[in-house]
Order: structure tokens, then sequence, then C-alpha cells
């Protein structure tokens, strides 16, 4: 078993921390917020330490789990006198590729690791220990911290070198920004038409129109109900790193910017934490 780290128990990392303990790894926890360790302590075998310096010093892998680039920097500076030889930094964090390079080097300046690693999945994923990890880094160190990883992830994928992970999850979040828009649009349009959404989603889920967001959130939009995973808030930092990458390599992204401004419309309304499927709520409104 693996001497861990995590840092930062959010809505994921507060469950993957605990697929860790559960699986036998040694973990030791810090998080910005004290009440949420103490928490954890509480629910998982597991140390709380003072700040991350503490809880990376003699680790074997440390896992982050924060917000943004600002956040993801500030922890990292926080660590990095904690670092040494072998160490092995897995950043769970969607955030820019440009960081993840620069923490690369920076990791390897002191012989240790840097794996770029952010998650698909959602809390439901976090919560079965069931999410798809996409990784940047050298093979041999992701060949290590693969088995553990696994204690909380499904499909773990070495992409390239660092920063191919943070690229391969804003693929992800292109691909779910179109589809959502288009599942909004369809259950909308299946209203104004007087059909039973019940009805056509059973007709065309089993055809080429079937996605995981229509058979998960179909019937939740149709209810409005938007408490079921990833806030429209994350989902727009993400796809504000998405589009400024997309400016850094030529990417057109029409579709992409375009569903970007909808979740503005959908943060104006009230919707920050609403799930991403509420786009079908602007629908509504504009009706």
């Amino acid at each position: 078993m693996a001497r861990t780290a995590f840092l930062g128990l959010g809505v994921m990392g507060f469950h993957m921390a605990g697929h860790l303990a559960r699986a036998g790894h040694q973990v030791s926890v810090w998080n910005r917020t004290g009440a949420k360790a103490a928490k954890w302590k509480k629910d998982h075998k597991g140390e709380v330490a003072k700040d991350p310096a503490t809880a990376a010093f003699g680790a074997e892998f440390v896992f982050l789990c924060l917000g943004d680039d600002p956040d993801v920097r500030t922890v990292f500076d926080a660590l990095e006198p904690s670092l040494g030889a072998g160490m092995i930094v897995v950043d769970h964090t969607t955030a820019s590729a440009g960081l993840a390079r620069e923490l690369h080097e920076r990791c390897k300046a002191k012989g240790a690791h840097f794996i770029d690693a952010p998650i698909s999945g959602g809390e439901a994923g976090a919560i079965n220990g069931k999410l798809t990890i996409m990784c940047g880094g050298e093979e041999s160190a992701f060949a290590a911290a693969e088995p553990v990883m696994a204690a909380f992830g499904k499909k773990m994928t070495l992409i390239g070198e660092s920063g191919a992970g943070q690229l391969a999850k804003s693929v992800n979040q292109i691909c779910i920004a179109g589809i959502v828009q288009g599942l909004a649009e369809g259950l909308h349009f299946a209203e104004k038409a007087g059909l039973d959404a019940a009805k056509v989603i059973e007709a065309i889920s089993g055809g080429a129109a079937q996605s995981w967001q229509m058979e998960n959130r179909w019937k939740t939009m149709v209810e409005g109900h938007f408490d079921y995973g990833f806030a429209v808030d994350w989902m727009r930092k993400d796809l504000r790193i998405t589009l400024e990458a997309a400016r850094e390599n030529g990417a057109s992204l029409p579709v992409t910017a375009t569903v970007d401004q909808y979740y503005a419309d959908v943060q104006a309304m009230g919707g920050a934490r609403w799930d991403t499927s509420s786009l079908i709520a602007r629908l509504t409104r504009e009706s």
C-alpha cells in the first residue's frame, strides 16, 4: 500500500480520498476549510494535516483536486518544499495545459514527477469510484500511479506528455457542451410539438441519438430539476480554459463558444449552481 496525500476535499476530492483510505492506502488530507477535513477524518481512516507541505511530506503520491489554475499554483507553491526524488504529484483539477507543463518542470527540478489527470464522471462517479481519468506525463510515472488511482477510477488513459491530459479534458467538455444543447433543443421541440417526451425518448434512445446525457438527464430536464451534478459555474470555467487553448492552437469551436454564452445566460437566470443540463431552462424562459 502507498503513502499518499490528498489536497482538496471538495465535491469530488472528498470521496476520492475516501476510496484511497478504504483501499488500504495511508492517507493524509488537507483542505482549505478545516471543517471539511474534520468531517472526512470522522468518516474515514487517515490523518488531517495542518498545511499542504505537512500533508505531502514523506508521501509517495500527492493528489490535488482543486478549483482552477490559481488554486493549483497556490497549493503547489505551499507543498513544493516537501517534494523529493521519486515522488509523484497527480493533479486531478481541470486546469490549463500550460500550468501542467510548468508544474512538470518544477517537479523535475526536484527529482519528482508530475501527472496532469483531470477527471470525468461527476459526483456520482466519485462516490462510486468509477471516474474516467485523462492523463499527461511520463509513462513510468503513470504506470506507478495507475494502480493507486484505480481506487477511484474505472478507466485511466495516458494521452501523451505533460498537458495532454488537460487538453483531452477540453475535448470531453467540447463534446458534452454540444450534446447537452442538442438534447435541450430536442426536448424543447418535443414539448412545443405536443409530444409525449417519455415516448419520444423510448423511440429514439436506441438509435444514433442515444447518449449518456439522454439516458440520465432527459427526465430531470423535462421536470426542471437541475441538482444532479457538475455545476454551470464549473462548466464555464472549463469552457474558458478550452476556448483559451483553442485561441492558442487555432482550433475553430463555434458551437462551444455559443454554448458557453448560453451558460452565461443560465448564470444570469440564477442558475450558477444548477447542473449542466439546465440549458433547457434558458429555452423554456425564452419561449
